[in-house]
């Protein structure tokens, strides 16, 4: 009886049509995930480049380049 019902639910009847075509709604979900898929492959290649190369993206000058007629330890003096 068990196995009855179960082939029953799996194999559609015969004047059932199945529906092979998306609706608009899982067709906007297909294309929502595979923009989550492309912009989650992005950060994972940009994860992967900072780790490889982490001092790349960081900017060369310090806080004391700015400073006009200073050397680099006499910042304390200046502000007062």
């Amino acid at each position: 009886m068990d196995g009855e019902i179960f082939t029953a639910t799996l194999v559609p009847s015969g004047n059932m049509t199945p529906n092979s075509s998306m609706t608009l709604e899982q067709k906007t979900t297909f294309a929502f995930v595979i923009l989550l898929f492309i912009f989650l492959g992005i950060l994972i290649v940009r994860c992967f480049r900072i780790l490889l190369d982490p001092y790349r993206s960081m900017p060369t000058s310090t806080w004391a380049d700015g400073l006009d007629g200073l050397e680099k330890g006499q910042f304390d003096y200046a502000l007062v």
